[in-house]
């Protein structure tokens, strides 16, 4: 019967007997998806399984520890031929490693076929094994910072090919010039699990240039007819967001998406949008738009102050009379015409206004808008009705900061368009704030769950986790929140030796590096990482772990993960207190 180790209320890593024991698994479940099944993530010795509600993760649980792996025909695989230049930095030291020499190096893995087994590290990176592990090499022992693109290499008993350039520890045989990861192409990733590939050794080759992946660039600046926010400032960072891609993590690429989906789906909310409508995440402030069209828009997350200016050299009551009958109609912000208040009377208001927060807005044509820095959290959304209607990639309009995939983000002079609204979608109302919002100074209370990597640490290494307040460092960012230890206070010590086997980490993850000082992975964190991971806060709560400034201080509360809780909205149980 095979172990499950829980990652969070809603995943869990299934122990499997061996590599091919995980790959036959990680297939039935691709093409059977047990109730609930969002992700199925294969690595070295686990398949990772994520759900949708913590009751079908608890049925998969239970179904899956005897799950057959195999279920009817597995589907035909394709073979893929790789040419590769054997002329890599490692490849001599290999050579002396196996005692092959370099050219038996290359005789052997050329002359070797090779099986996809399991993505993960990046999109397009497919970890891939043989019969007998006829190479078996450690990694280097210095990591490079930049392996290039098309980079052919080794590491353990797999052999993989770097899509784009990124740091890597793997030893390098040569390069090639076949695009691991194309998203022109039906499917993206030339090789995938399950897929048989042959390296054929050759003398040349064109010239690998490392494109971005995304596939989405920026708006470009220009005119346009159709309703649209042109970028005026973009600020520290502003990126466009949805709610993500889940899915396809088997191919490497995160699920990305707003930081603080609770926030965007808010503002999607307070403008008549769908929950999924892609808006602006702004960080810290800073970003300005301009209207190209009279919009209806709306702030919610980060406590930014917000204000409206007209467009050069036209008052706003200009505006607002040429604005129509949506310019006419009240709203917030915006009260009745009536007896003592008509319309040129507010011809008279200053040429600037400030915007509500979680409140409905107009923005009339050729006003801006401009986002302060917060006074407590980190990330504002914008909305607009209709959606920032920029192209989807792989489904979703998300940037990940991590992998490059989607749009790329924003800079002054862009300019997004605005989709058409949903017919009779109503605006919303007003709503209130959060209870509370991360401050710096102040501690925000997170629940966690012990796992799946907590026997590491043991009861030693949670009651250090729960036991302190954790600062939030400078270094933070969308893959995930680097927590310092405080004065007087202590990393976390691991009572394991050894190294963990890669494998899939959820958001939400508390992954312990060699210093001990834990991450708490967030929307862009890595599909699958190779330290261990403590514990994993609970999904309620990573709304508010997005919102953490630098200065700010977490404390850790283990949870009960079947007790109740509010979905998208703080509790008593994790508001933010002062020191």
């Amino acid at each position: 019967m095979r172990e499950v180790r829980w990652a969070g209320p809603r995943a869990f890593l299934v122990e499997c007997g061996s590599l091919s024991e995980v790959v036959a698994l990680h297939a039935r479940l691709r093409a059977e998806p047990l109730p609930g099944q969002v992700e199925a993530v294969a690595a070295a010795a686990t398949l990772a399984l994520s759900f949708t509600h913590r009751s079908a993760a608890v049925a998969a649980a239970g179904a899956v520890r005897t799950l057959a792996p195999v279920a009817g025909e597995a589907a035909e695989a394709r073979t893929v031929e790789i040419d590769v230049v054997y002329d890599g930095e490692d490849l001599a030291e290999v050579g002396e490693l196996t005692g092959l020499g370099a050219d038996g190096v290359v005789r052997v893995h050329a002359g070797t076929e090779w099986t996809g087994a399991f993505g993960g590290f990046a999109p397009g990176f497919t970890y891939l094994v043989a019969e007998g592990d006829p190479l078996s090499v450690p990694r280097r022992a210095t990591p490079r910072t930049a392996v290039p693109a098309g980079s052919v290499a080794v590491a353990g008993t797999f052999s993989a090919v770097y899509p784009r350039s990124s740091p890597g520890g793997w030893q390098l045989l040569g390069h090639t010039d076949a695009r691991l990861w194309d998203l022109d192409r039906p499917e993206p990733a030339l090789v995938r699990p399950g897929d048989r590939v042959r390296y054929r050794p050759v003398r040349a080759l064109a010239t690998l240039t490392d494109a971005r992946p995304g596939g989405a660039p920026t708006p470009a600046a220009g005119a346009t007819a159709h309703p649209a926010l042109e970028v005026v400032s973009a600020g520290l960072q502003s990126l466009v967001q949805d709610l993500g891609r889940p899915g396809l993590g088997d191919l490497g690429v995160p699920a990305a998406g707003a930081a603080d989906p609770s926030s965007a789906r808010q503002a999607n909310r307070l403008v008549g949008n769908g929950p999924d409508a892609a808006v602006v995440e702004a960080l810290l402030g800073g970003l300005a738009v301009r209207a190209r069209g009279t919009l209806v828009l709306a702030l919610a997350g980060a406590e930014v102050p917000a204000v409206i200016t007209a467009a050069p050299g036209r008052p706003v009551g200009d505006a607002l009379r040429s604005g129509g009958a949506a310019a006419d109609a009240p709203g917030p912000g915006r009260p009745a015409a009536g007896p003592g208040r008509s319309v040129d009377r507010l011809a008279h208001r200053p040429a600037t206004r400030p915007a509500p927060l979680r409140a409905p807005f107009a923005l009339l044509d050729g006003e801006t808008l401009e986002l302060g820095e917060p006074v407590a959290g980190l990330r504002a959304y914008l909305a607009v009705r209709g959606g920032i209607d920029v192209p989807a990639v792989l489904g979703s309009r998300s940037t990940d900061t991590l992998s490059g995939i989607g749009p790329e983000p924003l800079a002054p002079g862009a300019v997004l368009p605005v989709g058409t609204p949903a017919s009779l979608a109503a605006v919303g109302l007003p709503e209130p704030a959060p209870a509370a919002l991360p401050r710096a100074g102040r501690t925000t209370v997170l629940r966690v769950l012990p796992g799946p990597r907590a026997d590491w640490f043991g009861p030693a290494g949670l009651e250090v986790l729960t036991g302190q307040d954790w600062a939030v460092g400078s270094q933070s960012s969308r893959v995930g929140v680097r927590l310092e230890a405080p004065a007087g206070g202590a990393p976390l010590a691991r009572r394991r030796e050894g190294e963990l086997a890669s494998e899939a980490a959820v958001a939400g993850a508390l992954q312990v590096p060699p210093s001990g000082l834990p991450v708490l992975f967030l929307a862009d964190h890595p599909v699958t990482g190779g330290y261990p991971v403590i514990g994993v806060v609970v999904p309620e709560d990573l709304p508010l772990a997005a919102q953490l400034p630098p200065g700010a201080a977490v404390r850790f509360a283990l949870a009960d993960p079947d007790a109740p809780v509010a979905a998208d909205a703080p509790t008593d149980q994790h508001a933010s207190r002062e020191d």
